[in-house]
């Protein structure tokens, strides 16, 4: 079963209805033991560093994520979900989990928010990623990390300049773009992320 948290973020629903199209259960719950237990756990993210980290310690999120860390259980977070493992943003004085080392900085475009499809580019081979390098995925944000520590694979892509757009290191998984609206590149992503579990 894959636990999709519910810590009052949005995008809950149509994540679900995307890992529900690959056959695999899923229930969407802020419960504790839940969460902690699921073969998977998806952290969504829409809206603003601050809320969404405040949301999260509300229902132990924060525990809950990093206990699964030690127990090696998969978890992957999309879009504000990747950010809030960070250390911190430049969009709020809220710390991040630190569950990955770096910050979160505002992106040097033009225009912003970035919304819409860029391409990922895919740095060294990664199980979450495979067979969809180059591919275009579906964006929305402002605020993105441009650096991952090295023991990440990681993928790219650009607005402005260079940004994370992909990271994986042992059962922890995150990205910067929405799978669950990114067409068959987004549900392959899932689907690869899932055979993993």
């Amino acid at each position: 079963m894959i636990a999709i948290l519910d810590y009052g973020s949005g995008n809950i629903r149509s994540a679900q209805r995307a890992i529900e199209r690959l056959g695999v259960s899923t229930e969407v719950t802020s419960e504790y033991e839940v969460a902690l237990n699921a073969a998977g756990l998806l952290v969504p993210g829409v809206g603003a560093f601050g809320s969404c980290i405040r949301q999260l310690l509300q229902i132990n999120g924060d525990l809950i994520l990093k206990e699964r860390l030690k127990l090696n259980r998969p978890t992957l977070g999309v879009c504000v979900g990747m950010q809030i493992l960070f250390e911190s943003s430049a969009e709020s004085d809220e710390a991040g989990l630190a569950l990955v080392a770096g910050k979160v900085k505002k992106l040097s475009a033009k225009i912003l928010p970035h919304i819409g499809w860029n391409e990922v580019h895919v740095e060294k081979e990664m199980n979450l990623m495979r067979g969809l390098n180059n591919q275009r995925f579906y964006f929305v944000h402002s605020y993105a990390a441009t650096t991952a520590p090295d023991e990440f694979l990681q993928a790219k892509s650009n607005y402005g300049e260079e940004f994370v757009a992909a990271i994986q290191s042992g059962s922890l998984s995150a990205v910067q773009f929405h799978p669950e609206k990114s067409g068959d590149a987004g549900m392959q992503l899932l689907k690869n992320w899932v055979s993993a579990l």
